[in-house]
């Protein structure tokens, strides 16, 4: 029997001992209620065990050493996940021992997190101009579906209207969670905005809510929000719009063109990017009764006692499923308490000034790579008219070469390209979705173009 020292109990003197306890003679008879035909006949795909930290670490890191990452390679590759620029604070201020914890940064032993978490929320209501932000959700995809089933809760009603060309991971995930929710696609017009006349067809007395991207999975600000809310808000329908963080500081937010619920993905607020972890949602509405109660996730509150002093604490913590369980509207977890405390942070030191400052960065970075990137023989930006944030689409049918491909040679030369898009959206023909943040430099893009030109 192979010992593995880093697998509790995997010494036979124990396992002896455990199995003496129970009255067991083997391992076997413990499993041998199991039907046969549903049992592995072979031993589990285990490397030989490490006998010590070093031989452990030297194993771990020559696993790691097979990855590829932004830090070796140029990035151009988003679609719901950034390679922002992390302030060294955040990783600073997240490591304390106050926050890091076993146990997703909650609050069992309270250094000073529920106040971390009320500035959290406090922040993002400022950043949001709204009255009520929750702990933050899983991811954005979460929050999202949260948003939908908020709005079914409140109407009655059960179908929600989704924009044609929104992020399908995000949508995929919202069906999955959205029991007892029809989901029902508008047409995007030839220019990327919204078909209103599509929606006006779609919207009835059925439908809880209107579901909008701004800026949109394809990069651009959607210009008639204003409109598209008082069209749901006609039909009796909620109006919640996902919004990035990153864009708020040179954008409306939502809710001043008027959004009931605001959602998002709070990965751009100081949190690396780790192979699918590094996620947080939020979530924030006005502060009313019908929207308050429905929150399944905490709420954070500041108070002041009869001495005159200030302290912090969950609000209304009976909406949720840690006290009345299955009677809860939504089942609640522990969440990411920590990637709270981290974009806290990051927004605390950015300011209002700085989140304008990054926005304006983005902006003029990603107008470069369109003007350059449009230069480019055969190869397209079908939404050149709209104004963009941080990603737009480029199209390279004419070229006759598949994303694929492009991106297959983009990575010899130590490129991530862009998303590619006519994986999902074949009416988008061979186009990529093309990122640029505030950490990707002129040069950066320059050498993308070149690279571009002698692919295509």
């Amino acid at each position: 029997m192979i010992q593995y020292p880093y697998i509790p109990n995997s010494n036979e003197a124990v396992r002896k001992e455990m199995l003496d306890f129970i009255g067991a003679k083997s391992v076997e008879e413990i499993y041998s209620f199991i039907p046969d035909e549903v049992r592995m006949k072979k031993p589990l795909d285990l490397p030989e065990p490490c006998t010590s930290e070093m031989q452990l670490k030297k194993y771990m890191d020559g696993i790691l050493a097979k990855d590829s990452t932004c830090a070796e390679n140029l990035n151009f590759l988003g679609a719901g996940c950034y390679d922002h620029y992390v302030p060294a604070v955040c990783d600073e201020i997240n490591g304390r021992s106050e926050f890091l914890t076993a146990y997703s940064g909650d609050t069992y032993a309270d250094h000073g997190k529920l106040q971390v978490f009320f500035e959290f929320t406090s922040m993002m209501g400022e950043l949001l101009n709204l009255d009520v932000v929750s702990f933050p959700t899983y991811d954005g995809g979460q929050a999202a579906s949260t948003a939908v089933m908020m709005s079914h809760r409140i109407n009655g009603r059960g179908t929600a209207l989704v924009p044609e060309h929104m992020n399908p991971s995000l949508r995929s995930q919202m069906e999955c969670y959205c029991e007892g929710v029809k989901f029902v696609t508008v047409a995007s017009r030839p220019d990327g905005l919204l078909d209103l006349d599509d929606l006006k067809s779609k919207l009835n007395e059925d439908t809880c809510c209107v579901f909008l991207q701004n800026p949109t999975f394809l990069g651009y600000f959607e210009e008639q929000c204003e409109e598209i809310g008082k069209l749901a808000h006609g039909a009796g329908a909620q109006y919640i719009v996902y919004a990035d963080p990153s864009s708020l500081g040179i954008a409306e937010p939502p809710a001043n063109y008027g959004a009931d619920i605001s959602c998002g993905e709070i990965q751009p607020l100081g949190i690396h990017m780790s192979y699918g972890g590094g996620l947080g949602g939020y979530l924030a509405t006005r502060q009313e009764e019908q929207y308050v109660m429905n929150y399944p996730h905490h709420l954070y509150s500041i108070f002041k006692n009869s001495k005159g002093e200030y302290g912090y604490a969950r609000a209304l913590p009976e909406r949720t499923s840690y006290y009345v369980r299955e009677k809860a509207v939504e089942y609640l977890g522990t969440c990411v308490g920590l990637w709270a405390v981290t974009a806290a942070t990051y927004l605390a030191v950015m300011g209002p000034d700085g989140m304008r400052e990054l926005g304006e960065n983005i902006l003029f970075k990603s107008n470069y790579a369109r003007k350059k990137l449009a230069q480019l023989p055969n190869v397209k930006l079908p939404y050149d008219g709209r104004y963009s944030f941080m990603e737009f689409v480029v199209d390279f049918t004419g070229t006759g070469k598949t994303v694929a491909e492009i991106n297959k040679a983009l990575l010899a030369k130590g490129i991530f390209g862009g998303y590619d898009l006519s994986r999902e959206m074949s009416d988008l023909g061979q186009s990529m979705l093309v990122c640029v943040t505030e950490k990707t430099e002129l040069a950066d893009i320059d050498t993308l173009v070149d690279a571009l030109k002698a692919i295509v």
